[in-house]
Order: structure tokens, then sequence, then C-alpha cells
């Protein structure tokens, strides 16, 4: 079921899906005659559709565009559920199907590269290409490489359960959200400092006063793992592009790099001077890489 338009990002007006009862905020830009498949691009965790605005303006000169807030960001509903990678891959897969109508090339930062991913690899037909933006997710091996000492076990596992109580994870909840520290936290991933505007502090920082963000925030700690990223390039059939911010402090891209090579050799991949969200440091840079290798790579529709 769709609604009217009643929110407005940039210049694009937005519109509402009712998914499972509950309300999905998504953008559409650019004329669907286009004669190559649209774009579908999901934000990493915290994002939103705003931190794609760069790239929306961009692309939908090319492409018909489209982004969406997954369940629990962004605009979107913030339900008291179980967050995991099978739901937002489940709420992506239900959104080409029922709203765009047709296969996409799926682009994806952070969580969501690993959203599109597990999408691409177990729907098929939804996907006719797919970008991962400094991509999440882990592989099978890291975690047989090396095995932590047994004290950083106890803590990391201590850790784990404190964050699993209410009180410390609401407490920590209410220190995340604070401008100031999503402004450090920004200052860190972020290559270039001029590309930390007081509008992407509050594009973060909006949703986080939402009712219910405070249990999906807490939800995340309880998150099952996914699939492993090396079982689903196993299971991919469509051409890959990378994209890495290779001065993302929370990511070894190199490593990230040749362990995504060893399994699915075929991908095309591109480092950029940028950090963990080269889409919104390096937007120029982005859009032509994106629409150059959709051109090249993905055959039209």
């Amino acid at each position: 079921m769709l609604s009217k338009s009643v929110f407005t990002t940039a210049t694009v007006p937005g519109s509402y899906w009712q998914w499972r009862d509950q309300p999905i905020y998504y953008l559409c830009a650019g004329k669907p005659e286009q004669p190559h498949p649209p774009l579908l691009l999901i934000h990493g965790f915290g994002g939103s559709t705003d931190h794609w605005r760069k790239n929306v303006a961009g692309l939908s000169q090319f492409f018909q565009v489209w982004a969406i807030d997954l369940l629990g960001f962004g605009r979107s509903g913030k339900p008291n559920w179980q967050y995991s990678g099978q739901l937002w891959q489940e709420q992506i897969n239900d959104f080409i199907t029922e709203v765009i109508g047709r296969s996409v090339v799926l682009a994806g930062n952070s969580l969501g590269g690993y959203t599109g991913l597990s999408v691409a690899a177990q729907y098929p037909t939804s996907a006719v290409g797919l970008i991962l933006i400094n991509s999440a997710g882990s592989f099978t091996e890291s975690q047989t490489i090396s095995k932590p000492p047994l004290w950083r076990k106890v803590i990391s596992q201590s850790t784990k359960w404190l964050l699993l109580q209410d009180l410390p994870s609401f407490l920590l909840f209410q220190w995340t959200r604070r401008r100031s520290t999503i402004r450090k936290t920004l200052q860190k991933v972020y290559l270039d400092q001029s590309a930390i505007t007081d509008q992407l502090i509050e594009d973060i920082y909006r949703p986080s006063c939402d009712p219910g963000a405070a249990k999906v925030f807490a939800s995340m700690f309880k998150t099952p793992s996914g699939q492993k990223v090396d079982l689903l390039l196993g299971q991919l059939n469509c051409p890959l592009l990378m994209l890495w911010g290779e001065a993302d402090p929370w990511i070894k891209t190199q490593t990230r790099s040749a362990q995504f090579r060893k399994y699915y050799p075929q991908l095309t991949e591109y480092f950029l001077k940028a950090g963990h969200c080269p889409h919104d440091e390096v937007p120029e840079q982005v859009n032509k890489l994106i629409q150059e290798w959709v051109f090249a790579a993905v055959k039209r529709l």
C-alpha cells in the first residue's frame, strides 16, 4: 500500500509504504523510462535516505534512483522487534517486488552493503548488479585465523552481557545520540572534516528522538549474526562493484578487499581517499564510478 508524499529530503519528495503494518520511508528520483535498471540505495547503521542526498541528486540524471530507510532507522517505523539481517533482507526484497516492480542495481554502505549482498545472493531475480561501499559483514575464515587471548574474550563477553541489560543499554544510547558524540564519531571516520556539516549531524540525531529509537538500539546487541559474506558470495551471480574509502578506521580495507577477491575474483573495485562513507565524502567520484560501471557492466533492461 502506497501513500502520498509527506516529507521532503533535499528537493526530492518522499513517500511511505506500509510493510508488515509499519511505515517505511523511501525516495524516488529520475525518470522511470531510463534504459538502464534503477538504483536502490541502502544506508548504513544510524543512517537514512538523507545520507544519500548528494548521490540521489547526481545519479538521477542517468537513472531512476530509489533510496529507502531500513526498518528502525530514519523516518521508518521503529517497532520493538528483534532486528536482524534477515528482517532487512526481506524488507528490501519485498520493496523491490511490491513497489519498484523490476530488478535493480543495489548499492549499500556498511550495514546497507551487507543487506544488499544478502538480497542479491538470495533473491537473484531482484538484483542485476551490486555495489558495495565499505561493506559490513564477517567472513568465516576471520573467525578461525586467529583466536583472541582469553582476557580479551572475557572482557568482550562481559561487555556484551552488560549491554544486553536494559539500563546500561539505555544510558549508552543517550550518550551515543548526543550531537557532540555524533560529531566526534564522524570526525574519526571522515577523512575530509569539511564534509561533517551541521545538517549531517542533525540528520543522524533527528531519528534518535523518535519513539522506539532506544529499543531499536538495544535490540542491535541481540541481533543474531547473519550468513557469512563468503557464503553469500558463493551464491552471488551478478556484476559486483566495490568502492573502498581507504582511510576507514573501522575496516582494514586491503584485507577485506583480498577476502572479497578470493571468493568473487570477477569483481571490479576502486580505492578512494575517504573514510567509512565515501559516497557522502567524495560523492562526485562515487557517482561517476557508479555511472560508468553500470553503463559498462550491467545489462540494459
